[in-house]
């Protein structure tokens, strides 16, 4: 599903360069529920916006479902986005001026969907996060955890092949937390492969691979159980 060979990434400031991936080499099968971990400046939100094509990376190659990602024109990279992959953050990227039907359905207005089947659709998925009665509610009327579970039904209504989580419980009490990570695996069991970037021990924890990185490289990586990918 994802393929990484030697990838490097720097930034320059001046004329400082910040050499922050340094020759990555990493495969995630279909199906795999996986998180990164590592200190600030490890590289592992570099990574994931280089996964989730909102980044360019210097060398080596990356490819998503078999299609190498590179050098994409800005409509093709939207095109890759909007059909493979699904993305959730820390701080739930939701409009606000939008109810969370609106929000879920953002996605499908991308693709070309009537508002009346897309707000159709989305009310399936918030009912299946179980927040249908809250799809007229403003972002501002919700909880963090409600938040995140409408920044999941967004993120799951175009049917991606992947799911980007970038810290993804980090604005959540302990106890939301968790069920944000049942939630997941849930998701997970239905064949959609799931990355979470985390510095939280206990939710790397929930997922059945571990990879750690420190300074731009893979220091090591932890398989908590086998597992038969589909």
């Amino acid at each position: 599903m994802i393929e990484l060979q030697g990838l490097h990434k720097s930034y320059f400031t001046g004329n400082n360069e910040l050499h922050v991936l340094k020759g990555l080499d990493l495969k995630i099968e279909h199906g795999e529920l996986v998180s990164i971990m590592g200190s600030s400046g490890s590289g592992k939100s570099t990574l994931l916006n280089i996964l989730g094509i909102l980044d360019s990376y210097d060398k080596g190659s990356y490819k998503l479902n078999n299609t190498l990602i590179s050098n994409l024109s800005e409509k093709k990279a939207a095109h890759y986005r909007n059909n493979m992959l699904g993305f959730v953050f820390q701080s739930f990227n939701l409009i606000t001026f939008k109810n969370a039907m609106e929000n879920v359905a953002l996605p499908l207005y991308y693709q070309g969907i009537s508002r009346k089947k897309r707000n159709k659709i989305a009310l399936e998925y918030l009912d299946r996060m179980g927040l249908k009665e809250w799809a007229e509610h403003m972002p501002n009327e919700l909880s963090g955890g409600q938040k995140q579970r409408v920044a999941i039904a967004r993120a799951m209504i175009s049917k991606p092949k992947v799911i980007l989580a970038d810290e993804p419980t980090g604005a959540l009490d302990s106890a939301t937390s968790i069920e944000v990570m049942d939630l997941f695996r849930e998701i997970n069991k239905t064949g959609i492969t799931m990355i979470i970037v985390t510095h939280e021990k206990d939710i790397s924890e929930k997922t059945d691979r571990i990879i750690y990185l420190k300074d731009g490289i893979i220091e090591s990586e932890h398989i908590r159980k086998e597992m038969s990918y589909v």
